[in-house]
């Protein structure tokens, strides 16, 4: 099936040009112009990823991730933007996007990210009969229990939704537990890219799953230092 794409940008030009370079690469995209009608289309049907133009009338893009965020937080988002600022950069992902691409931008360089996040997301479908959950992605930490599959965690009879890229980024953590893994290894393995801008958001992120394990005492992110960071977990 092809992947459905939601493109929400203002510039009619160029949003034709990508929706055209997109569908030749077989993707299906329905394109909206401004925030309002984003949202509105988004509520309208289902999506696989967001193209999302930051500099929007009626509702910027950032506004419009974080409303959507409050409905879904694994839907993959990008971020398309003129703004290229680290500033930018952290509210992008703060507002809970997967990816940043700065105009201009290669339609070439927009496919691969899409495709590479596409194929982070797909779940592998159980190899058991009986259609039980793949414990394979299912971890306990803690307290807690991390289910990569369903990007969530689960403390007692709450759950925490987790994006796409904090699953990641948890991933590398936990199975590194109680060891050092250092801020190049963390990019490359979540990113695929040691990057200073995407390092500064990456803080975001290592912010956010702090907050979320904090029901738990015995669980803690330290910083390292200028190195990198440690899940430490207390048995």
């Amino acid at each position: 099936m092809k992947a459905k794409i939601l493109l929400v940008e203002d510039d009619i030009n160029l949003g034709d040009v990508l929706r055209d370079y997109l569908e030749l690469q077989d993707y299906e995209v329905v394109k909206a112009l401004n925030g309002e009608d984003g949202l509105q289309v988004y509520n309208s049907q289902a999506f696989d990823l967001l193209l999302l133009d930051v500099m929007m009338p009626l509702k910027d893009g950032f506004t419009l991730a974080a409303e959507i965020r409050e409905i879904n937080s694994q839907v993959p988002i990008i971020f398309l933007t003129a703004r290229g600022q680290m500033e930018d950069r952290v509210a992008g992902y703060k507002a809970g996007c997967d990816d940043y691409l700065t105009k201009p931008f290669s339609s070439e360089e927009l496919e691969l990210r899409i495709g590479a996040i596409l194929r982070r997301c797909q779940k592998p479908v159980s190899t058991a009969d009986n259609g039980n959950l793949d414990t394979s992605r299912v971890f306990p930490l803690g307290n807690y229990t991390f289910d990569s599959g369903n990007q969530e965690l689960r403390i007692g009879e709450k759950r925490i939704s987790l994006t796409t890229k904090e699953v990641e980024l948890l991933r590398v953590l936990y199975s590194h537990k109680n060891q050092l893994v250092t801020r190049e290894t963390a990019l490359k393995a979540v990113w695929g890219i040691n990057d200073y801008f995407i390092g500064r958001s990456m803080d975001v992120f290592i912010t956010k799953l702090r907050k979320y394990l904090k029901l738990d005492p015995n669980i803690s992110i330290v910083n390292v230092h200028g190195t990198g960071f440690r899940l430490e977990v207390k048995e």
